[in-house]
């Protein structure tokens, strides 16, 4: 057996983790790239969102590098992510690939749940640590997670630019080549060192914007052609909430074990949607009003095509954005999207960002003189 997994954002960092502690093989698929895409663009229907587009492609590189076992998540809800492991299966066998796909899901209950965790383990001695191993494992999912939102408060305010990106992305090669867990989380130290080294302008006083939406596309840096690295090219501080750490802890540990979970983005959520409508919906408006409470500039919702409940949100943001006065662009995307005229229009959005300060300090001064 030889294990593959889809690409989400840091999430490889922690799978590869767990995999090296247990000495099972594996393969990573090379970062989510064109080639991925049009893999999964040539084999999948044409109206399925497009993170599963982007997992086939993956799926299917990894095969041709020796993979022949695919371990996912699972889910369940109105979204389309809590049948993918089915659609993943068909698809591939009827394309020829000829692999075993096995989900970690708990709405089977823990049976079944123990039964596959066993065939990917089945030496007890290894199932011993795996608690051990799976605690270091969330620690690491949280560390990396705190690394990627530093970098994006540094690349904001750098004085070279370039100097965060090249950090960042020596971290993101260097951890392909470090095994286990104490050795990944030695890494994560190092590159923040590294990052909190990296001079920067005092006078700086970048725009903030929190990005909200789908979690594929927002966590997958290709899905989104980087836009979270490239504002802070432009100067932008960028947060995002939805992180991968996230998912963990609040969808799969506590859920799973039925503790309770932080749902303050429900609360501001509720004049606008007071229910969970599937996928990251109600996560979406909850967060941007949560953005607007804190002061932010903007908020950039992305999206693939297709997807629903994000839909349901980007027609709920217009009220939100009249009530709480925050600006919202909405940006969806699918493998038809140019790259030129997406960043066309981020570009004109900080752009109005910059002179909506602009005006707001104006008038500010303009009050003070009057007083």
């Amino acid at each position: 057996m030889k294990i593959t997994f889809p690409h989400l954002g840091n999430t490889y960092i922690c799978v590869k983790s767990i995999l090296d502690d247990l000495g099972i093989d594996y393969v990573i698929p090379p970062f989510s790239n064109k080639k991925a895409l049009e893999l999964g663009t040539r084999y999948t229907p044409e109206m399925v969102c497009l993170p599963l587009k982007i997992n086939i492609g993956n799926y299917i590189q990894a095969y041709e590098m020796g993979a022949d076992t695919i371990l996912m998540a699972g889910g369940c809800g109105p979204c389309r992510f809590g049948y993918y492991s089915q659609l993943h299966r068909e698809i591939l066998r009827d394309a020829g690939f000829d692999m075993e796909i096995i989900t970690l899901e708990g709405t089977n209950g823990a049976a079944d749940l123990i039964a596959k965790i066993r065939k990917i383990i089945p030496d007890n001695a290894a199932l011993v640590k795996l608690p051990a191993i799976l605690c270091r494992a969330v620690k690491i999912a949280m560390r990396a997670d705190e690394l990627e939102m530093l970098s994006f408060r540094v690349r904001a305010r750098e004085r070279v630019r370039g100097t965060t990106d090249k950090i960042y992305r020596d971290f993101r090669e260097k951890v392909l080549k470090t095994r286990g867990t104490k050795n990944i989380l030695r890494l994560l130290n190092e590159t923040e060192r590294m990052l909190k080294e990296v001079e920067q302008d005092p006078d700086a006083n970048p725009l903030r914007v929190g990005i909200v939406g789908e979690i594929y596309t927002g966590i997958e840096q290709f899905a989104s052609f980087m836009i979270q690295e490239r504002l802070g090219r432009l100067g932008v501080e960028v947060d995002r909430k939805v992180t991968v750490s996230n998912w963990i802890i609040e969808h799969m540990i506590k859920k799973g074990l039925h503790l309770p979970r932080d749902m303050e983005f429900a609360h501001a959520a509720k004049p606008w949607l007071g229910t969970m409508i599937g996928g990251h919906a109600q996560e979406t408006i909850g967060h941007t009003a949560m953005y607007a409470k804190s002061g932010y500039d903007g908020v950039i919702q992305i999206f693939p095509f297709s997807c629903m409940p994000e839909i349901v949100a980007e027609s709920l943001l217009p009220t939100v954005e009249k009530d709480t006065g925050i600006p919202v662009l909405s940006l969806i995307i699918d493998e038809m999207t140019g790259e030129a005229g997406y960043m066309t229009r981020v570009e004109a959005f900080v752009d109005m960002l910059e002179k909506r300060r602009e005006s707001a300090k104006y008038a500010e001064k303009f009050l003070l003189s009057w007083n």
